[in-house]
């Protein structure tokens, strides 16, 4: 049990030094999968309880997730691009199937 509450902790730390370090409350929720009113509360508390400035950096946190944030912005476009292309794909198809009165199927 101490073991986890212990990873709590470590992973609470870690998303008040992303939030603090000037990341969105809203990715950081995404990113956690979390409520984005649980980060704001932890921050609240941590603001209260921890001096801000004896927080770690969390520089290499930020550049991680910048790059992450990409990736997902890329991912998000070759999805909408696939879906069109499937689209097209289907429509063309389709049409494939409808008979042309100008291209008779048997031509004998």
């Amino acid at each position: 049990m101490r073991r986890s509450n212990k990873l709590y902790e470590e992973v609470r730390l870690d998303v008040v030094r992303e939030a603090l370090s000037g990341i969105k409350v809203g990715v950081l929720a995404r990113k956690y999968n979390l409520h984005p009113e649980t980060v704001r509360t932890w921050i609240r508390t941590y603001r209260d309880q921890v001096d801000i400035h004896k927080l770690p950096p969390a520089d290499h946190q930020l550049q991680e997730l910048k790059r992450l944030q990409e990736v997902e912005e890329k991912y998000e476009k070759a999805m909408k691009v696939l879906g069109e292309k499937e689209l097209e794909i289907e429509i063309l198809r389709e049409l494939l199937k409808k008979q042309n009165p100008a291209y008779p199927k048997n031509l004998n």
